[in-house]
Parts: structure tokens; C-alpha cells; sequence
């Protein structure tokens, strides 16, 4: 063999090992890939154990919630549940008529509202305006920011034509939706408890803010009268009942969540005044503070409650509510990217932010129909940076929605439908009638995330079972904290018996 054919031999043995050093590494890459992923899939799938909520589960969170709302019923502080007595003892009943009007306080801007209420007729005919509340008065003084709330509402009395004068004698009357904690005395008075959403006014704490509303307005010459203080939850549930008579519950499932019913008011053993006429009060449950040991919760809730403002409460509100459920999925994903290189070597900074996902975000994925998932593709890329995924990581994310999603929902539904037990409306009458229950709901989550929304009712007809269910209906009661407000106005009346 010459020099040439052993160079050739050579050349071919080098190419060779060359080739089998490629593919050896080509081999090990996809079996690193293959053993990441596979460890991905693992931990979507044991979140996705953790957060089954078969129907048995769900039955004992509607015992559970029943059994707080007794608890809550009989005593202060003996329930997890504040179940609070609103003093709305007189809901609307489509009847009303008349002039009202609304003003809604509940964070850095406040709204006021004319509301024409004309009877089952002509309904509801409203328009309002919304103002900034400049950021030096949310920590002055209670006189400075009331002044500033009553002189806005001045102006927007001062552009009425003479038709929406009231009569002579009379005085305008004002539904005030305050969203901050108070604790109620009457229907039109309230101590504050504490400032919350940027708020810090000391001198209001302790005091009574339809007091503090009542004396700017005199100070400003505008003659109202603030015929009932309420909050969002209230409101919905007397929107819903001045269309619907058959309106029991209302539950707000947004940003947070609550729920309000009415109860019996012989069924309050901490009830101390004289029952009211209408033998029926108002009950603000503050559910979002629920929670139970059948409430499926995972390492990544446990560890959101306790780097959260309030550890150890809400825990009902960080499993369903908008506020949270984005971030839950963030923090799946974050461990993913951790532990399985999910996203590449490197973990996307972005991901390591708290609540960079928010829920509408998540819903956009959730809600993508196209065949590339192109929508996750362009939410993953906006919102985290994370670029070049493939069709099956996309997947993945949106199954994490899902599951986040389906627990959320079926946990809301198993809400309501202890609220339902409580008040005997989840079986047939002794005559085997049924009785038909509606309950009002509002809130972005329920009316934006469509797949939390069809997720929530169909589990509460499951719950409920086939005979029971053809009358239990979910309605979409807007703007409570609005409308409501000045519905609860003109139901609380101080002109009715005239």
C-alpha cells in the first residue's frame, strides 16, 4: 500500500470517528432534551394530580362553606366567615321609580352615577362621569378628600335640566358604594376599619364615612341625602333582583371575589334588633377568606399565601379569583424552566418577576384556537420574552392554564353551591316542586374568561344534579357597584311611605 493509500485510509478513519463523535453528541443532546422534558411532563402532571376536584371533593367544600355560614351566623369572630349583616333588608323589586343617584368610591378613582329608574316599563336609564382622585389627597386629611368627592358631585348636579329636579320638599338621594373594610351600623352608616389601595387617612379611621360624605356635602350647599352605604356584592345582588325577582345570591368573581345573599333573618342568632319587616336581610359573606382542608392546594399556593400581603387569609381568593390565577400558572412554569430547562439552558428573567401573568394573559392563551397556538407564541414573547418555542412547549402551557383554570371554577361552583344548601335551595320542595334560584353574578373573570365561566356552571349543574339544576340560573348582573348602588338608594327610600 503507497503513502497515498494510507493517507486515504487515514483520512477515512479520522471522518469516521469524526462522525461517530457527531453523532455521539447528537445522541446525548437528544437524550438530555428526552430526560428534560420528560421531567417537564412530570411535574405538569403531578400539579395536575394536586388539583383534581372530583365532585365527592367539591360536596365537602359546600359542606365545609354551609357549615362556616352558620358558624359566621351565630357569632362574631366564630366563623372564618365574617358574614357580615348589611342592614339591606328590602331589596328592589323592579318596581321603582324616580330620580337617584350613585357614587362609587373604591380605589383611585371614584364615579358618579344619575340613575332614571322607570319601573318594569322603561327600566334603567343612566349616565355617569369618572374622576381621578389626585394621589396628595389619598393621605391628607378626611375633610380634604370628602370636600374634593362632594364638590365633583355639585358640579354634576349643576349640569341637570329642570326635569331632574326633585320634588319640592325633597331632597336627592345618594347610594354610596365605599370598597374598603367598614363595619356596618345601619344601612346608611358605617365605620371605617382601615384605608386599603394606596389610602392612608388617618384622621377617617374609627369614623363614619357617610357621616364624613354628609357633612362635605352641607359644606358645599348640595342638599343629598345618603340613603344606604353598601359594597360592590350588595349592589349586584340588588341589580339582579330589581330584573329578577327570583334573585337569592350575588357573587362578584374579578380582580377578588365575594359572595351576598339573602337569609332569612330569623336564621341570625346574632341578629339583637327587631326583626325587619320584610322578615329577609342582606348578608355579605366575605368568602374570599374561606377556606377548608378539601380545598385542593399545591406547594405553589401554599408559597404564594405566604409571600403574600396577608399570609394565612384569603385563601379561598388566591385559589379562584383573577388576581391570582395568572400567577399561579407563572410559578408552575418558573419551577419547569428551573428543574427541566423547560425554556433553554437559561431561565427567561421575566419569569422570576411576581405577577408579570396576569390572568387576562393566561385566558388569551387559554382561549387560542389556532393550530400553532400562535396567540401563546406572541403572549409568551410579549409578556416574557421567552422566543423560538415549539408547538408541543406551547401545549404544555396552555394545559397549565387549564388546570389552573378548572380548579378555579369547580372550587367557585362548589362556593355557590354551599350557599345554595345553606338556604335549602339545592333540593326539590317536600312537594317535589322545584323552586327556581338565581344567582347574579359579575366580575372580569366571570364575564371575560368564557372557559372559567362555561367551566363554573356546567360544575354547579353537575353538583346540583339534573332535576335541581333545570332551575338554578347564572345571570350577568353589571355594574353593582354602580347601578345597584343607586337601586339600594331608591329601595331604602326615606320617601317611601309618603
Amino acid at each position: 500500500m503507497g503513502k497515498k493509500d494510507v493517507a486515504v485510509v487515514v483520512c477515512a478513519a479520522a471522518a469516521a470517528v469524526a462522525v461517530a463523535g457527531v453523532a455521539t453528541v447528537v445522541v446525548r443532546r437528544e437524550m438530555k432534551k428526552s430526560s428534560r422534558w420528560a421531567k417537564a411532563i412530570a411535574i405538569v402532571k403531578e400539579f395536575e394530580e394536586k388539583c383534581e376536584t372530583p365532585c365527592e371533593k367539591l360536596r365537602q367544600v359546600a359542606d365545609a362553606m354551609a357549615i362556616e355560614m352558620h358558624a359566621g351566623l351565630a357569632s362574631e369572630g366564630g366563623s372564618k366567615l365574617k358574614m357580615i349583616i348589611s342592614y339591606v333588608d328590602n331589596l328592589p323589586s323592579g318596581n321603582e321609580e324616580g330620580l337617584f343617584y350613585a357614587l362609587d368610591l373604591g380605589g383611585t378613582n371614584f364615579r358618579v352615577l344619575r340613575v332614571h329608574l322607570g319601573g318594569r316599563e322603561k327600566g334603567v336609564i343612566s349616565q355617569e362621569f369618572e374622576e381621578a382622585i389626585p394621589p396628595h389627597l389619598m393621605t391628607r386629611s378626611s375633610h380634604e378628600l370628602f370636600d374634593y368627592i362632594a364638590q365633583a358631585l355639585a358640579k354634576f348636579v349643576a349640569t341637570e335640566s329642570e326635569d331632574s329636579r326633585p320634588l319640592p320638599g325633597r331632597k336627592r338621594e345618594l347610594g354610596f358604594t365605599f370598597s374598603f373594610p367598614v363595619r356596618q351600623l345601619s344601612v346608611a352608616s358605617g365605620t371605617l376599619i382601615k384605608w386599603t389601595k394606596g389610602f392612608s387617612i388617618e384622621d377617617a379611621v374609627g369614623e363614619d364615612v357617610v357621616g364624613e360624605l354628609t357633612k362635605a356635602l352641607d359644606r358645599v350647599g348640595l342638599d343629598m341625602h345618603v340613603a344606604a352605604l353598601v359594597n360592590d356584592t350588595i349592589g349586584t345582588l340588588a341589580g339582579g333582583r330589581f330584573y329578577n325577582p327570583d334573585v337569592i345570591a350575588a357573587v362578584i368573581l374579578g380582580t377578588g371575589t365575594n359572595a351576598a345573599y339573602v337569609e332569612r333573618a330569623q336564621a341570625i342568632p346574632k341578629w339583637h334588633g327587631p326583626l325587619p319587616k320584610s322578615g329577609e336581610m342582606v348578608i355579605n359573606t366575605e368568602w374570599g377568606n374561606f377556606r377548608s382542608s378539601h380545598i385542593p392546594l399545591t406547594e405553589y399556593d401554599h408559597a404564594l399565601d405566604a409571600e403574600s400581603l396577608n399570609p394565612g387569609e384569603q385563601i379561598f381568593e388566591k385559589t379562584i379569583s383573577g388576581m391570582y390565577l395568572g400567577e399561579i400558572v407563572r410559578r408552575v412554569l418558573l419551577r419547569v424552566a428551573e428543574e427541566a430547562a423547560f425554556f433553554g439552558d437559561k431561565v427567561p428573567e421575566k419569569l422570576r418577576v411576581p405577577f408579570i401573568l396576569r390572568t387576562p394573559v393566561m385566558s388569551a392563551m387559554h382561549h387560542d384556537t389556532s393550530s400553532d397556538l400562535k396567540i401563546v407564541a406572541s403572549k409568551l414573547k410579549d409578556v416574557l420574552e421567552i422566543t423560538n418555542t415549539s408547538l408541543k412547549m406551547r401545549k404544555v402551557v396552555v394545559s397549565l392554564c387549564e388546570i389552573v383554570a378548572t380548579r378555579g371554577a369547580r372550587s367557585s361552583a362548589a362556593g355557590i353551591y354551599g350557599i345554595l344548601k345553606k338556604i335549602d335551595r339545592d333540593t326539590l320542595k317536600e312537594d317535589g316542586e322545584a323552586q327556581k334560584s338565581v344567582i347574579a353574578l359579575d366580575g372580569g373573570l366571570f364575564e371575560h374568561y368564557t372557559k372559567f365561566r362555561m367551566c363554573m356552571e356546567s360544575t354547579l349543574k353537575e353538583l346540583v344534579g339534573e332535576k335541581v339544576g333545570k332551575n338554578i340560573v347564572i345571570e350577568h348582573s353589571k355594574d353593582g357597584s354602580g347601578i345597584g348602588a343607586a337601586l339600594l338608594a331608591a329601595s331604602h327610600s326615606k320617601y317611601l311611605e309618603a
